[in-house]
């Protein structure tokens, strides 16, 4: 197995492709490019982005690029089927809960001022509108998103499917949003170290997983100080605040990563009952979840998930 490994989208990438290295390379060069334009065209902290853009359109109609457009129509349908758990317009309460900048950015500034009241927030993102023929996106006036956790799902599996062209099997992460084709030679799947939210060192689980895509969210990852207040950058669309989540953190796997990344912030918002409800619903998904205290719980774990607790 061969790996590439940098810095991009203020996360860690990690690739793997099975074969020789010198049939592979010209792959890694083809996922490090696209990731490149991805980052300038999907990050909401560049002025230059197409997703500035899009949220300085907003209430006009907006011609997206293919790949913009593609990610557009998926957080539609993904904020529709999870009942609007899953809602990237949350950005104006993101932000005014100090996620203004990069994460590296917050953390380097130390304690930020006490926020602001601000009426609760509520969703119109139900009410964009797209045209396919014209690839528009309509936006409705003071919509504006952040594509953050999805962008990086539907790059990691985009990036993985070029890297097909040059091996069996391959993988692509982006910040833990990891999609899988192919199975390595002599394994029966990829192992996937379930690690504890609390201390990245720590691994509560194996998983073995196949083709697919699998996606955790955490509310004690991104985590910074806002005035006398911890805050975290899951925000509770019913809200506008961070969440008041039952869970630690959710790992949910999907055929497809946008799925597996919309679902796991879902998940963790909604907790138990939103989770049973939408598992059932959902052919292909299974969810593992950690409590405060460590344990585990979730659905059941398909055959092609080995589930060993360490």
């Amino acid at each position: 197995m061969e790996y590439d490994e940098y810095m991009a989208m203020n996360t860690t990438i990690q690739v793997a492709a099975e074969g020789d290295r010198s049939s592979i390379q010209p792959g890694f060069e083809r996922v490090r490019h696209f990731i490149a334009e991805c980052e300038s065209r999907f990050s909401r902290f560049r002025q230059d982005s197409e997703l500035t853009s899009l949220n300085r359109s907003s209430g006009k109609w907006f011609t997206a690029s293919a790949g913009l457009f593609d990610l557009i129509q998926e957080v539609l349908d993904l904020h529709q089927i999870t009942n609007g758990l899953f809602d990237p317009s949350i950005l104006p309460s993101l932000m005014q809960a100090g996620y203004d900048r990069s994460m590296d950015e917050i953390r380097s500034s130390g304690t930020m001022p006490a926020m602001n009241f601000t009426p609760p927030f509520q969703s119109r993102l139900a009410e964009s509108k797209l045209d396919p023929e014209k690839s528009a996106v309509y936006l409705p006036s003071g919509v504006q998103i952040d594509l953050g956790g999805i962008a990086k799902g539907w790059i990691a599996e985009k990036a993985t499917h070029l890297l097909s062209e040059y091996t069996s099997a391959c993988a692509v992460s982006a910040g833990g949003d990891i999609f899988f084709q192919g199975t390595p030679v002599w394994e029966h799947g990829w192992n996937v170290a379930l690690e504890d939210p609390y201390n990245e060192n720590d691994v509560l689980a194996i998983l073995q997983i196949q083709n697919g895509a699998v996606a955790t969210s955490s509310t004690a990852k991104r985590r910074w100080v806002h005035g006398d207040q911890v805050m975290h950058h899951i925000i509770d669309p019913h809200t506008g605040n961070p969440a008041e989540t039952e869970w630690v953190s959710v790992c949910v796997g999907a055929p497809k990563a946008t799925a597996a990344e919309a679902f796991a912030t879902a998940l963790l918002i909604g907790g138990s009952p939103a989770g049973t409800k939408l598992a059932a619903k959902t052919p292909g998904l299974w969810f593992i979840a950690v409590n405060p205290d460590g344990s585990l719980c979730g659905t059941e774990i398909s055959k092609e998930v080995v589930y060993e607790p360490v």
